[in-house]
């Protein structure tokens, strides 16, 4: 298992600080989801050289704007600016209390890595939350 630390290689491997696209399943139906931006936070070979990606969602959506009822549900989300992974270089937010677990194999593409002052600003957040 990776510790966190950041470590993007444009290798064509998800590495932690590195944003992801993958299908990610919805929250509250496992069954559907979409195709989506995830920051890798870490990764578990298993002890069958199997890698799983541990990654937080983000959306380009703003949730500042509705942020008393994405409290009230439950989810807390942090502002990360724009990058590689959005096409029009929208600004993006990622979502602290929401783990997503992946099969690395599942990874169809890198998007670009993430400042490492941001990324690591978003770890201290999510521990924070604990």
């Amino acid at each position: 298992m990776t510790d966190g630390t950041y470590a993007p290689r444009r290798d064509g491997d998800p590495d932690p600080g590195e944003v992801v696209w993958a299908w990610v399943p919805y929250e509250d139906d496992p069954l559907q989801g979409k195709d989506r931006p995830v920051l890798v936070i870490g990764t578990t070979i298993g002890p069958d050289g199997h890698t799983t990606v541990d990654c937080l969602v983000m959306t380009s959506k703003d949730h500042d704007r509705d942020q008393a009822q994405e409290a009230a549900a439950g989810r807390q989300w942090m502002d990360v600016g724009s990058g590689g992974w959005d096409r029009e270089g929208r600004p993006s937010e990622v979502r602290l209390n929401r783990l997503v677990v992946l099969d690395a194999a599942d990874v169809r593409r890198e998007g670009s890595a993430i400042d490492q002052t941001i990324y690591d600003a978003v770890l201290a957040a999510r521990a924070a939350l604990s």
